[in-house]
């Protein structure tokens, strides 16, 4: 009976062997490969890394921006967004402004009011029709977007009107915090 001791160092031996063999494979492996290969695995290899870099660069960027991107997404919630106790008075206010320099008329003004789960807002939808001339409208559209309140356009409709003017049904989105 061979002794246990010499067991393993027989196991050793060949566990050696084999990975001496498998060391060799892979070096003729790589030796096979021209040194052009090698070059332009090594040229790939650098610039994904520095690929790599530069978005680890970048999200340092992110990290240092972060409480200057919550200051200014608050500052958008309190200024944008209407309080919902008195939100309804200030569109209708705004809405006739605008209306009024735009030279254009609104009717059918209706308002519907969803809550917006877990974020501490109200969707409101505001439905109406505006008539005027296309000039007119345009600057209606464009007083939306440059208004102090934040409104979505969601859609605008033709609707038959009177000579020489367009009607439009037009959807608008607006937020009130809760």
């Amino acid at each position: 009976m061979i002794p246990r001791w010499k067991k393993w160092i027989g196991a050793c031996l060949a566990a050696l062997a084999i990975a001496d063999i498998g060391l060799g494979l892979f070096l003729w492996k790589m030796a096979s490969e021209g040194p052009a290969t090698m070059r332009a695995r090594r040229d790939r290899l650098a610039a994904q890394a520095k690929l790599l870099r530069a978005d680890v660069q970048r999200g340092q960027k992110i990290r240092v921006s972060l409480p200057q991107v919550g200051k200014d997404c608050d500052t958008f919630y309190h200024v944008s967004f209407l309080d919902s106790s008195t939100g309804y008075s200030q569109i209708e206010g705004d809405l006739d402004n605008i209306a009024q320099s735009a030279g254009v008329r609104i009717s059918d003004l209706t308002y519907t009011q969803k809550e917006v789960k877990d974020r501490g807002v109200a969707l409101v939808s505001i439905t109406s029709k505006v008539e005027a001339d296309y000039p007119a409208i345009i600057r209606f559209i464009n007083g939306l977007e440059r208004s102090k309140n934040f409104y979505l356009l969601d859609s605008l409709q033709l609707a038959s009107a009177n000579a020489g003017g367009i009607r439009l049904e037009m959807k608008l989105h607006t937020f009130f915090r809760t």
